[in-house]
């Protein structure tokens, strides 16, 4: 993301998996674990949402880890239909998670799916504080309900993950959705108002 990402490898389920760690000026108030796109399709830790959600999360105060699913970048491993990959979220949030500090989960399209899915099986206990969720991939995975303090955003003209299905999704837990007018999938030209709009939302 920027000269102070500090990149490591840590023991993943399927081999190791690469991260990129970002962290606040003065001791971090928590940590997010962040999960990027589907890797078929392109997506890796490095891409621009994600980045956007790490720098909304580092400048809430919280140190941003993003990370390459199995088979992406310089993670071992292959493709699993998504099961995988939510072990390899579990697994990183098990190296990172800092005992005295809030757990914050992010991710964007299918990494909106794997964020909710690894959230929904961490145990009593150790639940996640909150979720940041863009764009989740809610017409091709099963993604779990969340609570409803979770900071979700959408693009009004999203041809990726259609709005009215997301809406679909939401509706039976009346979960709130902030809609981006216009945006698309990948909100070129409107990255800085979704950091502003995610920062905001979790003041709140």
């Amino acid at each position: 993301m920027n000269a102070g990402t500090q990149r490591q490898s840590i023991a993943g389920p399927a081999g190791p998996l690469e991260c990129a760690i970002d962290g606040p000026a003065g001791e971090p108030r928590g940590v997010a674990v962040l999960c990027h796109p589907h890797p078929l399709h392109g997506g890796t830790m490095d891409n621009k949402v994600v980045q956007t959600l790490a720098r909304a999360f580092v400048q809430l105060g919280y140190r941003a880890v993003r990370f390459n699913f199995r088979g992406i970048g310089a993670s071992g491993g292959a493709w699993d239909a998504g099961q995988g990959e939510v072990d390899d979220a579990l697994a990183v949030i098990q190296a990172f998670r800092a005992p005295a500090l809030p757990l914050a989960l992010g991710g964007f399209s299918f990494g909106g799916y794997v964020a909710a899915a690894a959230a929904a099986r961490l145990p009593e206990g150790a639940r996640a504080e909150r979720l940041a969720l863009v764009a989740p991939a809610v017409v091709n995975f099963p993604v779990p309900p969340v609570s409803q303090d979770t900071v979700l955003l959408h693009g009004e003209a999203d041809d990726v993950v259609p709005l009215a299905a997301l809406l679909d999704w939401a509706r039976p837990h009346s979960q709130p959705v902030t809609v981006i007018p216009g945006a698309g999938h990948f909100f070129h030209g409107q990255l800085p108002l979704l950091k502003n709009l995610i920062v905001g939302a979790w003041h709140r």
